[in-house]
This record gives structure tokens, sequence and C-alpha cells, in this order.
């Protein structure tokens, strides 16, 4: 446990600023997320060094296709979320308490040393929604850029503008999950808005990481064409080379009674996403030719993919191997 970062003492309570939720919490509770506790006047962070799960990953699992494509990263969770996700995929920590039996305490300083010993170059926060224990990313992903490592989040992007900002030159990458493009989905099945969320692309971008997109297309809740193209059209007005993943929705948590996402409305929104202007879109969670990358300009293959077999075809250090053409990735 650790004294948080982000938050003020208003009358009686403590108000936490990490996240849009900007809970007002009472001497002994704790915020939504679970982990972020009143401690007699202060608002301590529960899971600081606490580790649930730790384990090498393929970028492309993350998914990022356009940050050090082929690499593997060390990939740390840890419990705790500020989003109540009906459909979420890691329930079993994301919903923990920071007193669960099966966390791990590790100290900051030995990230680098875990990241070099498994054979890799970078450090991923994941699993759980990383901004919850965003006092031990930081402090360890300090210490891995200064060995030279690389470092990201895959993140839900419910984080406020200050502490996101502090987190330029300490976080390379971000894989942010737009759920679905209504303030009604976010509302009942997020427990949360989506204006924050869009606030955080935009604020990412700006700060210069390096930032993909994933949208996981759930049946009947947010899967129209409307609004799916209308999610287009904003990636676009951003940066019409900003890497969006559409996911394939499988049953999980509290959806069990909705079925998997009919291939052909994964196909749709890759058409819809390329009719909007995007030069780099693809479909996760199934076989398909647009989980490789094809160079805009020419149109030649570059990278093969097959779930998570990746082949350099015509890559040459982020750009065409044909043409030339930058591809908009970090080798």
């Amino acid at each position: 446990m650790k004294e948080a970062m982000y938050w003020h003492v208003k009358g009686d309570v403590v108000r936490c600023e990490l996240c849009p939720h900007r809970c007002l919490i009472p001497r002994t509770k704790s915020g939504i997320c679970g982990v972020r506790q009143n401690v007699q006047g202060k608002l301590m962070a529960l899971t600081y060094g606490m580790v649930s799960s730790t384990h090498v990953d393929p970028m492309e699992k993350k998914p990022f296709y356009h940050f050090k494509p082929g690499q593997t990263v060390l990939s740390f969770g840890s419990v705790g979320c500020n989003l109540g996700c009906l459909h979420c995929q890691n329930y079993s920590i994301s919903q923990a308490a920071p007193g669960s039996p099966f966390l791990n305490r590790i100290e900051a300083e030995e990230v680098p040393k875990m990241v070099r010993e498994a054979g890799c170059n970078g450090v991923s926060w994941t699993y759980n929604e990383p901004t919850m224990w965003i006092e031990f990313a930081s402090d360890a992903s300090k210490l891995c850029k200064k060995e030279g490592m690389f470092t990201n989040f895959v993140s839900n992007g419910y984080i406020q503008e200050a502490p996101l900002c502090e987190l330029k030159g300490v976080i390379d990458a971000m894989n942010i999950d737009v759920k679905g493009f209504t303030e009604d989905f976010y509302k009942k099945v997020c427990k949360a808005r989506l204006q924050p969320v869009l606030d955080t692309v935009r604020v990412a971008t700006e700060l210069g990481m390096h930032v993909e997109l994933t949208y996981l297309i759930i049946p009947t809740k947010n899967d129209g064409e409307e609004e799916i193209g209308r999610f287009c059209r904003w990636v676009a007005e951003i940066d019409d080379e900003m890497p969006v993943h559409f996911s394939r929705f499988h049953p999980d948590y509290k959806m069990m009674d909705l079925p998997t996402t009919p291939s052909k409305t994964m196909e749709r929104a890759h058409q819809l996403a390329q009719a909007s202007g995007l030069k780099f879109v693809y479909v996760g969670n199934m076989r398909s030719d647009a989980e490789s990358t094809f160079c805009p300009d020419c149109g030649s293959m570059v990278i093969r993919r097959s779930w998570f077999d990746v082949e350099m075809v015509n890559y040459h250090h982020g750009r065409c191997g044909k043409c030339g053409r930058d591809l908009h990735m970090v080798p």
C-alpha cells in the first residue's frame, strides 16, 4: 500500500482525481475501482506492487500491430477496474479484491530485471485496467525507460487529462478500447461515459504516444452500421492512419445470453472503416485476410498474420518493402 496520486481532501472525505468518476470517498471506503481507499483521511493505492498476472506475450495479442510488430513483451496485471463492463473477459481479476490470495508483491526495481530475464525489450501494463495502479506502473516504467526498454498501456481510456499528460515520456504506446459509440451503451453496459474515452484518444495522440484502438463488436449492443460508421469517421478526423482493431465478441461474464458476432458483421465493419478513409483496419478473434497489414499505396502484403503467428513479408523498418511508404509503425 502506498499513498495515491491525484486526490485532495474535501471536507470529511477525499476526492479522487484519477479517473472521470471523481469518486468522493469517506473514511475506510474505496472508490468505484475498489483499489483506492480513504485510510485515515489519505487516499491510498492498495495494489501498489501487487501482481496478479505476469506473462510473455506477442505484441499482436495486446493487440498492437503497428508498435514493435513481431516482438514479445512482458505483461503485468493487478486487480481492479474503474468500469463495470457486463462482458468483461478478465472479470476474475478486474473485479477481484486487493486482498486476494493470488496476488504477489514485487518492487518496481525488479521489473526491468524481470523483462530482461524473460528475453523481452519492453513492458506492457494490461489484463486489468493499468490506470488502477498508475503509481506502480509509472515508477516501474520509468526504470524500464532508463534501460532503453519500451512501455505500453492496454487501457479502457477512462482517465483524467492531468494524470494522462504525466504519462508523456513514460508510456510509449496505448491501445485504447472504444467499447461502443453511444453514451447509452457506455451507461448500460460499461457503467461509465463515452466522452472521457474519446478525450483520452485525442489527448494521447496529441502527446505523441502511439495509439491503436480496439472496438469489440457485440451483437445487438454496438453493432449497428450507423454507429460503427460514426466511430470510423471520428477516428479518421483524428488520424486516418491510426490502426483500428475490430474484435469479435464471444459470450462471457454477464453476457452469456448473446451469440458470437457473425463473421459477416465483422467483414461489414471492415468495409465501413475502409470507406471512411481509414488506412489500417484489422479484424480480430477470427481468421481473416484482415489480420494482415497491406500497404495503402501499392497494395502489397507487408506483414502476414494468422492469430499470433507473424511473418514479415515486405516489411522494412516500418515501411513498405516494395514502394517505401511509411506505414505508421514503430519498429
